[in-house]
């Protein structure tokens, strides 16, 4: 927390205030948030309502007719003061996720390979190279903002979003990757779809991925895909939307 206006606490509404640890995203951000969860859930007690952690923020929403947003914050500053990184459970479990790569389903591959001046067959050995940390759920449930991609890939969002994205699809956008767990509308570049259920009302806790877990995206040809589950549907890219 190297910034001198950091870190810095705001409101949030009557019910919440906004921990802004950092102004940069980093991995090692994630040992302090994982920190500052396990000290506000020990603070606040039955009064916290919930926690959403971010690359450099965390959210504290808590219940106002069982604690005042001025005590709240007190709390936070408590908190704050003797806030040391979490050293313990750092690494997080490991999820190996099915991937097909291919245009039909990642219609966006060519786009991703054009601007990192990249073959595609380069853009899948480099994404599915690296292994990405989970560093906040958001957007849709169980949707997990991964990072950080490799320079090589970090590529802008697309200019018209889609909008249906098919569950299972893999993106970039930016330094982050993603798989929508969900059919939904979204603007990342599509460059594959996996076959792991990401999102499940039957599993505990619902989302397969859990904030400072790594994950690692497997290369499977076609049949290993339609084996493990996944749906082979095609996609079109955005050129043959706006044609169509």
């Amino acid at each position: 927390m190297s910034h001198s206006t950091l870190p810095r606490l705001e409101p949030a509404g009557i019910d919440g205030w906004m921990v802004r640890l950092f102004d940069t995203i980093e991995e090692n951000n994630l040992l302090w948030l994982t920190a500052l969860t396990h000290d506000c859930e020990a603070a606040f007690g039955k009064a916290l309502v919930d926690l959403v952690p971010s690359y450099t923020t965390l959210l504290v929403i808590f219940d106002p007719m069982q604690i005042s947003p001025w005590k709240a914050r007190g709390h936070l500053v408590d908190i704050l003061a003797r806030l040391v990184p979490d050293d313990v459970g750092g690494e997080g479990e490991l999820h190996e996720l099915a991937t097909w790569y291919d245009p039909s389903v990642g219609p966006d591959l060519a786009r991703v390979a054009e601007l990192s001046g990249m073959t595609p067959d380069s853009v899948i050995k480099t994404h599915s190279y690296q292994e990405y940390r989970v560093f906040a759920l958001g957007f849709s449930p169980g949707f997990a903002f991964m990072g950080l991609l490799d320079d090589s890939l970090t590529c802008p969002r697309m200019d018209t979003p889609r909008q249906k994205v098919p569950a299972g699809s893999v993106a970039i956008a930016g330094q982050q990757t993603a798989a929508y767990p969900a059919v939904t509308p979204g603007g990342w570049n599509l460059i594959g779809r996996t076959a792991a259920r990401l999102f499940d009302r039957n599993r505990d806790g619902f989302s397969l991925l859990k904030v400072g877990d790594r994950v690692r995206f497997v290369a499977v040809d076609r049949q290993t895909f339609e084996n493990e589950g996944g749906d082979t549907t095609p996609l079109a890219s955005t050129r043959e939307e706006a044609r169509s």
